[in-house]
């Protein structure tokens, strides 16, 4: 029954994310002017965001930064049978792929790569200097830094603040029950700590509002969720990692 309702699930997530792609080009009446999402030049008329601007960096990294999450919550829905981990894990795959899924519909309407520009490390759109913007008087990477502004260089898989590398997430796989569950909740912190960070560079950089509106969204969502994954690490006797 369990595994019925995560392939209901799963398809559910998957619809979703067509229809979030789909469904994009309803932004057009979104007050940015254009089908282009841009920002207004002074003419009433919006253009697509460059390919350099922090509209469709976030949008190209927080699409990698979420299919892990997908990727994480599906590992542990087969590693436990706790109904409160795979709520919790099903919520997540459920709502990232679904924004994904959106990010990539932008890209696509905005007719803009998926991969950085000029081997452009990720989140360099945070640095705030691009396409002539300013910072945004918050916390900005230069695409070097982590969460807390110590220096991030991308390592074993692990591309962005937050991401779990290769051996972590072989190290999930491999484990089972409580110790899956603790490693999950975890490894998901730190992944919502990166995320959260990445989204409040665009709530305070990205141009188009739609956007905007969702990067505050997910700030706002997975802080929630993180204070619950530290009162389900209690409950099991453990705690986020420092």
């Amino acid at each position: 029954m369990r595994r019925t309702r995560w392939v209901a699930g799963s398809a559910v997530a998957l619809a979703l994310l067509f229809a979030g792609a789909a469904t994009v080009a309803s932004a057009r009446g979104d007050g940015t002017g254009g089908a282009g999402h841009g920002g207004d030049h002074g003419d009433g008329v919006a253009s697509a965001p460059s390919a350099r601007s922090a509209d469709a960096g976030f949008a190209r990294d927080m699409a990698v930064h979420h299919q892990q999450a997908v990727e994480m919550s599906f590992i542990v829905r087969d590693r436990t049978r706790d109904e409160d981990v795979r709520r919790l894990a099903y919520d997540i795959a459920n709502t990232q792929a679904n924004q994904r899924g959106m990010m990539l519909g932008w890209l696509d309407l905005w007719e803009l790569p998926k991969t950085a520009p000029d081997g452009q490390p990720p989140m360099r759109w945070m640095a705030g200097d691009h396409d002539g913007h300013g910072g945004h008087g918050g916390h900005v990477t230069d695409g070097t830094e982590g969460t807390g502004g110590e220096a991030f260089t991308a390592h074993d898989g692990a591309f962005m603040p937050g991401m779990a590398t290769r051996t972590e997430l072989d190290r999930l796989r491999a484990a089972d029950g409580r110790r899956a569950e603790i490693l999950y909740l975890q490894l998901m912190t730190d992944h919502h700590e990166g995320g959260v960070d990445m989204a409040r560079g665009c709530v305070g950089l990205c141009t188009v509002k739609v956007e905007k509106r969702l990067a505050q969204g997910m700030v706002d969502a997975q802080r929630s969720e993180m204070n619950l994954m530290a009162d389900m690490l209690t409950a099991r006797g453990a705690k986020p990692r420092p």
